[in-house]
């Protein structure tokens, strides 16, 4: 009635009144009656918003890629965008133009623009692994650029989900990886099999080590063993000199020895020649007769008889007949032992 309208705005919403091309007033969240006819009101979404991207781009070796992902922003200076682009909204709060929508594609075409520079540098296979180098270089792009912050907008974030080539391109890589996978399937096969002969190789080389080592000890027991043989062998060659140097030196005593009894023996022999020839030489011009006579034992019958029988030797070229009986002996022996 009479052009009257009431409008409700959320939290999130920044809302502009003009009144006759003047601001009446602003803020989030209002909720007002106003009159159509003369108003004019501007509503700035301020909460963060996501929009979907899909672009594409051209490779250092002419591949096209396309790049998917999300770019999270905000509006940080309402009444600066509105400046630049057409919020208002009708007496239902639907905006008026497609500016709103604009803003999303400006903010992908930034993304694009800053991101193009960087993706002809590379070439196809290096550009769909760096996913996370395409994201920082987009984020910094916007940043950066001066078309959005002359509309009040900051980027909060960007997501790259996909970098994808050509269909055609894909399938080929898909077949060339599909054989980069079937060889490098082989080549593991062939590096393990050649690390299991190398292994083995290996196993074979230790164990003749070990042997050539055991070997080796067993050539050197060996040697001690005889070097232990010679010196018990030069050891005992030492022992049985040393003990027939001693022998020799106490049959050299034991000679010495003899020799000091022999000449003992012979100056005790001279001795006793000298006294018995110094003691018979007084009678050596004697008879031995006389000798027997003077001798006080030769009285008796037994040296009488022997006397009797040595003359009778003597002269027994002088007599022709001499009996001599049994019974004269008999008596004469006797007659000795009754006079001892």
């Amino acid at each position: 009635m009479f052009g009257i309208r009431f409008i409700k705005f959320d939290a999130t919403t920044h809302a502009i009144v003009y009144k006759k091309g003047k601001l009446k007033r602003e803020g989030r969240g209002l909720a007002f009656y106003f009159h159509a006819p003369t108003t004019s009101i501007v509503a700035v979404p301020t909460g963060s918003k996501d929009i979907q991207f899909i672009f594409h781009n051209t490779t250092a070796d002419y591949q096209a890629v396309s790049i998917q992902g999300q770019i999270t922003y905000k509006i940080e200076d309402p009444r600066q965008i509105a400046e630049m682009l057409d919020f208002s909204v009708d007496v239902r709060g639907n905006y008026k133009s497609d500016d709103p929508e604009k803003l999303g594609q400006r903010l992908i075409n930034e993304a694009q623009a800053s991101v193009s520079s960087y993706m002809q540098n590379l070439e196809l296979r290096e550009a769909l692994k760096k996913a996370k180098e395409i994201e920082e270089h987009i984020f910094t792009g916007l940043t950066a650029s001066r078309a959005v912050k002359l509309v009040g907008v900051v980027p909060l974030s960007v997501n790259v989900m996909a970098v994808k080539p050509a269909p055609e391109m894909a399938k080929a890589l898909e077949t060339k990886t599909r054989e980069d996978l079937l060889k490098d399937a082989d080549e593991a096969i062939y590096r393990r099999r050649k690390f299991a002969v190398e292994e083995e190789q290996k196993i074979k080389e230790s164990e003749l080590n070990t042997e050539i080592a055991v070997e080796e000890k067993k050539k050197q027991i060996a040697e001690k063993k005889m070097e232990s043989q010679l010196l018990t062998a030069h050891n005992d060659r030492k022992l049985r000199e040393i003990k027939v140097d001693a022998d020799i030196a106490v049959e050299q005593q034991k000679q010495g020895l003899i020799d000091m009894q022999a000449a003992h023996m012979r100056k005790e022999a001279d001795a006793k020649a000298y006294v018995l020839d110094a003691t018979l030489t007084p009678y050596k011009g004697f008879d031995w007769k006389l000798l027997m006579a003077i001798n006080t034992k030769g009285n008796d019958a037994q040296s009488n008889i022997a006397l009797a029988f040595r003359e009778l030797a003597e002269k027994a070229e002088n007599i022709s007949n001499l009996s001599i009986t049994p019974e004269l002996l008999t008596s004469l022996v006797q007659q000795q032992k009754t006079a001892k």
